[in-house]
């Protein structure tokens, strides 16, 4: 299935972009800044069923912002998710759908304001569907840990991808967005389910990292990408949700690692409670016991170019950043393109 868009859809917005696309910021952080309650299993994807509005606001304030990607609020939305909440298959299939189609209507809605004037200097964004890790449908911190159990293995996790893949590519997405995936087991699922059901758009892989080292499951990145490289569905891959401080080397790490583009979006370097499910804003890492600083809109503007010229391509940001992070983002990439 899928249909023909090849890596070459990535590869021109990038150029056109300088080098380095701007893809947006925290989706959930946003919502709640506008009164959403998300303290839910389905988080952010809760949304859909009660304010689609507030989703395709958010689309928005991203695009005023500068960003040439749009995440859709896919991430924590599965059919056993909504199935969990009393919804049928068929309404729960039909709000993945929606997911992309509010994303790709703010986009059209947005562009059809700014395509026409002259010298404006935005791109046509693109639309990737995320697609988040079984651990985020856990909804109990495992895609921070990689550990799901002896009773998951290789083909749970195609089982579990492979209907919401197809629904989404149904939707008719720009990109596919796998995110904060925690280990191996689960990028080969990805990989695997991405050849079986021959998707031809483009996609990324990003995994997390608590230590700034390693995946969360401990493995090394070394033996993460290497079913990623031999994979021609995969376009790009990077680090998603985790400490900006850890960025730059991790970058610098990748690019010996693999050939493929790198993508780059961390939260804004609080950290994630996921049994007490809140930020904690000032913790001790593990690896390092250092106090954990979180970046602000200025922190983020001086370190996007220098994680450009240490070789990504795409820079966003990820949980508690906001609009005017990716502002401050889009603005330091085009005074130093």
């Amino acid at each position: 299935m899928g249909f023909e868009k090849g890596a070459s859809l990535l590869e021109d917005l990038i150029e056109k972009a300088g080098g380095c696309a701007v893809m947006d910021g925290g989706f959930a952080t946003q919502l709640e800044s506008h009164g959403a309650s998300i303290n839910d299993p389905l988080w952010s994807a809760l949304c859909l069923i009660k304010d689609p509005h507030l989703i395709k606001q958010v689309h928005l304030e991203y695009l005023e912002a500068g960003a040439d990607i749009l995440v859709t609020s896919s991430y924590q939305a599965t059919i056993p998710g909504f199935l969990s909440r009393g919804l049928s298959l068929e309404e729960g299939e039909s709000l993945l759908k929606k997911s992309v189609k509010l994303a790709v209507e703010a986009r059209d809605k947005f562009w059809d304001g700014v395509g026409c004037v002259p010298g404006n200097s935005y791109n046509r964004a693109l639309v990737a569907a995320s697609i988040g890790s079984y651990g985020a449908y856990l909804a109990d911190g495992s895609e921070y840990s990689g550990c799901y159990g002896p009773g998951v293995n290789l083909d749970k996790l195609k089982d579990f991808h492979r209907r919401r893949l197809q629904v989404i590519i149904e939707a008719g997405p720009d990109l596919l967005a796998f995110e904060t995936i925690p280990n191996k087991l689960e990028a080969q699922a990805c990989v695997e389910l991405l050849e079986e059901e021959n998707i031809q758009i483009p996609s990324w892989i990003c995994f997390g990292s608590v230590d700034g080292e390693n995946a969360p499951s401990g493995e090394s990145f070394k033996e993460c990408f290497e079913i990623l490289n031999k994979s021609k569905k995969v376009n790009a891959v990077g680090i998603n949700c985790a400490s900006p401080h850890f960025i730059e080397s991790l970058v610098c790490k990748f690019k010996e690692l693999t050939t493929k583009a790198i993508v780059v979006y961390p939260n804004s370097g609080a950290i994630w409670d996921g049994r007490a499910k809140k930020w904690l804003l000032k913790q001790k890492h593990v690896a390092s016991m250092q106090p954990s600083m979180c970046f602000g809109d200025e922190e983020f503007e001086l370190f996007a170019p220098r994680w450009r010229n240490q070789g990504a391509k795409v820079i966003g940001g990820c949980c508690r950043t906001t609009p005017s992070t990716i502002r401050a983002i889009s603005k330091a990439l085009k005074e130093t393109s």
